[in-house]
C-alpha cells in the first residue's frame, strides 16, 4: 500500500482523467486507462476514489479494471514490456528472444524486478504480424522486428533506467507493407462528389445506394450492410439518438489489415461513419480502437480536429441544416472477446466486456440502449468508395455473392508479408503466389476463429459462399507441426475467454489439458485413441453450447488440424490402451520421501493406515 504521500498524485491523476470524460459512468474503462497511464497500477485506493465519483461501486469498478489485461491491480514495474505471442512471432523466434531478455535482466517472464524498474511478459496478437517479433512497452509504443541485437540494447536500457520515450525512435518504426492494393488502398479518387455532395443528399437514397452495393460487412460474418442499417433507421430511437460504432478492435490473431487503413485511410473511415449517420439519422458517433494500437491514437485525435475545424464533425455538418454528428475516440485495454459487437457495447459503456443475449440486436437497443449500427474499419472505407462512385460499381466487381474487393493481412512462411487487396473470389493459391509463399502446406484463413486450409484446397477462392475470411491469412510452410498450431491457438482461447458460460469458460481449458498430455506423451507412449475422441467430443460441445462466437469457434483449429493433419495427433497417440492423465504414484513422491518409504507399493494403504 501506499502511504498517503504517495497517493496524492495517483488521486490527482484520477481526477484528471474524471473531469476529461466528463465524470460518466460509462467512461469508467476510459477513466480507468487514463489514470493507470499517470501512476502504472490501480492500487484499492484510486479504484474505491473512481467508484465514489461515477457512483459505482468498489466491486462494480474492481470487476471491470480486472477483465482487461492492459489493467492492473497489482505493481508491474515502471516499464512494462509485453512480447507478441501470436504463433508468427513465435515462428519468428520470440519465446527465444523473451527469454534472452528476461536471462539478461534476471527476472523470469510475469516477475517484476526487484526494484519496481520493469518486467516482462506475454500478451496476445499486437497487430504487427508483418514485421515481428514486436512488443508492447506500458501499453503506449511498441518496438518492431526484434532480433539479438536489439533486445540486448534494449536490456541495457531497462538496467539504465532509460525511459521509453527516449529510446531509439526506429525500434518504433511501423510499416504500412501495402503490397498489392486495389480500389480501398489506392485511396478515394480526388474529383467529386466530396463528402458535402454526398450528405446533401436524402437518407434514403444514401441507403438505397449502399443496398445496391450488395456490400456485406467485412468483420466477417458478412451480414448485408444495407439491410443493418435500414433496420436501425427503422427502430424507435427514443429516448436518446442513433448511433454509428466503428469496430477498430482488430483483436484477431494474425490481423493488421485495419492498422493500414487507420492510418494511411483514417479520413475515408471517418467519411463512411459520417455518411452511415446522415442515413440512419445517427447524432453520436464511436471509434473503439484497440489498445494494441497506441501509435494510432495521435494521428486519429488530429483527424477528428481538423473534420471538426472543417465543419464536417460537429453542428449543421458540412452545412446540412439539423444534421449534428461527433465522434468520439475509445481505446480498449486488451480483451479479445470485446472484438465481438455486443461485447464492444459493453466495453463502451464501462462494464466487462461480456457478449450480450440477442435479441434484442444492437439495431434496435445497442449502445445505452439506443438503436446502433455497428460495423468494422474496412466497412466504413467501403462504404465511402461506394457512395462517390455508385453502388452498380462495386456490384460489378468480385462475385454475385460477394461484391468488391477484401483487403488481407499475410504472414507467416513467406516471403513478402504485408497487407494485399483482391476482388472477392479470388483463388487463394493466387495470393499465396503473389506474396511468395512456394513452400505452404497450410494457411489458416480468417484467424484462429477461421478455418485451416491444406495444400489440397488452395484452389478455392476467398468468398462469402467459399472460404470467408475476416481479413487474414496465416500461412504454415512443410517444416511447421500443425498439431503445435492448434494447440498454441487452444491456450490462446482458453485465455480470452471471458468466462461467462461453463461450456466455454471449462470447455476450453479441457482442451488445452487434453493436448498439452498429447505433446507430452509424444514418444512416451502416454496418448492414446481415447484423447482424440475426446477432443472430439470437446469440439462438439463448445460448438453448439456456448454463449457466444468466441467458444463456438474455439476448437476450429483443431477440428481441421485433426481433419487435414491426423497422422500428427496419431503420433501422439499411439498406446495400445487409455493412459491417465495424472501419474498418481508420481504425484505421491513428495509424501514417499517425507515418511522415508520407498517401496513400490507405497501409494497402497497399509494395515496400520486400515
Amino acid at each position: 500500500m501506499h502511504a498517503s504521500a504517495d497517493l496524492a498524485p495517483m488521486l490527482a491523476a484520477a481526477d484528471a482523467a474524471l473531469a476529461r470524460w466528463g465524470r460518466a459512468p460509462h467512461a469508467l474503462l476510459q477513466v480507468l486507462r487514463d489514470t493507470q497511464a499517470e501512476t502504472g497500477w490501480l492500487p484499492p485506493p484510486v479504484l474505491a476514489h473512481i467508484a465514489r465519483a461515477l457512483g459505482r461501486t468498489l466491486a462494480d469498478v474492481r470487476g471491470v479494471a480486472s477483465f482487461y489485461r492492459f489493467l492492473h491491480l497489482e505493481p508491474v514495474g515502471r516499464v512494462r514490456v509485453l512480447f507478441s505471442d501470436n504463433v508468427t512471432d513465435r515462428m519468428a523466434g520470440s519465446e527465444a528472444l523473451l527469454q534472452r531478455l528476461c536471462g539478461l535482466l534476471g527476472v523470469a517472464p510475469g516477475e517484476v524486478d526487484p526494484l519496481g524498474r520493469f518486467s516482462v511478459d506475454r500478451c496476445s496478437c499486437t497487430g504487427l504480424g508483418d514485421q515481428g517479433p514486436a512488443l508492447l512497452v506500458n501499453h503506449r509504443q511498441v518496438v518492431t522486428r526484434l532480433d539479438a541485437a536489439r533486445v540486448e540494447a534494449l536490456a541495457q536500457l531497462l538496467l539504465a533506467g532509460v525511459p521509453p520515450e527516449d529510446w531509439p525512435a526506429e525500434w518504433a518504426h511501423v510499416e504500412d507493407q501495402v503490397r498489392r492494393a486495389d480500389v480501398l488502398l489506392q485511396g478515394l479518387p480526388d474529383g467529386p462528389p466530396g463528402l458535402p455532395e454526398l450528405l446533401a443528399r436524402s437518407p434514403q437514397e444514401l441507403l438505397r445506394e449502399v443496398e445496391r452495393s450488395g456490400l456485406r460487412g467485412r468483420g466477417g460474418a458478412g451480414f448485408p450492410t444495407g439491410r443493418k442499417w435500414r433496420l436501425c433507421a427503422g427502430a424507435p430511437a427514443e429516448p436518446g439518438g442513433r448511433v454509428v460504432v466503428c469496430n477498430a478492435d482488430e483483436g484477431e490473431p494474425g490481423t493488421f489489415k485495419d492498422r493500414v487503413l487507420l492510418r494511411a485511410h483514417a479520413d475515408a473511415v471517418l467519411d463512411g461513419m459520417t455518411l452511415a449517420a446522415r442515413a440512419i439519422g445517427a447524432d453520436t458517433g464511436l471509434l473503439y480502437l484497440r489498445g494494441e494500437y497506441p501509435f494510432l491514437v495521435a494521428p486519429l485525435q488530429a483527424a477528428l480536429a481538423r473534420r471538426r475545424a472543417a465543419g464536417l464533425l460537429g453542428r449543421d455538418v458540412a452545412g446540412v441544416r439539423g444534421f449534428h454528428f461527433d465522434i468520439t475516440l475509445h481505446v480498449g485495454a486488451g480483451a479479445y472477446v470485446c472484438g465481438e459487437e455486443s461485447a464492444l457495447l459493453e466495453s463502451l459503456e464501462g462494464r466487462r466486456g461480456v457478449p450480450r443475449i440477442r435479441p434484442p440486436f444492437p439495431v434496435e437497443r445497442g449502445y445505452l440502449g439506443r438503436p446502433t449500427v455497428v460495423n468494422n474499419v474496412e466497412t466504413f472505407v467501403a462504404v465511402a468508395h461506394i457512395l462517390r462512385r455508385g453502388g452498380a460499381w462495386w456490384a460489378t466487381i468480385g462475385t454475385p455473392q460477394s461484391t468488391g474487393t477484401k483487403v488481407h493481412s499475410i504472414s507467416g512462411d513467406c516471403a513478402r508479408p504485408g497487407v494485399y487487396e483482391y476482388p472477392l473470389g479470388t483463388p487463394l493459391a493466387c495470393m499465396l503466389a503473389d506474396c511468395g509463399a512456394d513452400e505452404a502446406q497450410a494457411v489458416q484463413v480468417g484467424g484462429p476463429a477461421g478455418r485451416c486450409v491444406p495444400a489440397s484446397q488452395f484452389h478455392r477462392a476467398i468468398a462469402f459462399e467459399d472460404l470467408p475470411s475476416a481479413g487474414a491469412l496465416m500461412v504454415f510452410d512443410r517444416s511447421r507441426d500443425l498439431f503445435e498450431v492448434a494447440r498454441h491457438f487452444a491456450r490462446f482461447f482458453a485465455h480470452e475467454s471471458c468466462g461467462l458460460c461453463t461450456p466455454c469458460r471449462v470447455g476450453t481449458e479441457l482442451v488445452v489439458r487434453r493436448l498439452d498430455k498429447l505433446a507430452q506423451a509424444h514418444g512416451a507412449g502416454r496418448g492414446s485413441a481415447l484423447d482424440l475422441q475426446r477432443l472430439r467430443e470437446l469440439d462438439a460441445v463448445l460448438h453448439g453450447g456456448t454463449h457466444c462466437g468466441l467458444g463456438m469457434s474455439a476448437c476450429n483449429p483443431l477440428r481441421d488440424t485433426l481433419a487435414y493433419f491426423e497422422p500428427t495427433y496419431q503420433r501422439r497417440a499411439n498406446a495400445a490402451e487409455f493412459q491417465p492423465d495424472l501419474d498418481l504414484d508420481a504425484l505421491l513422491e513428495p509424501a514417499r520421501r517425507a515418511t522415508g518409504r520407498r517401496d513400490p507399493r507405497a501409494h497402497l494403504p497399509t494395515e496400520f493406515d486400515a
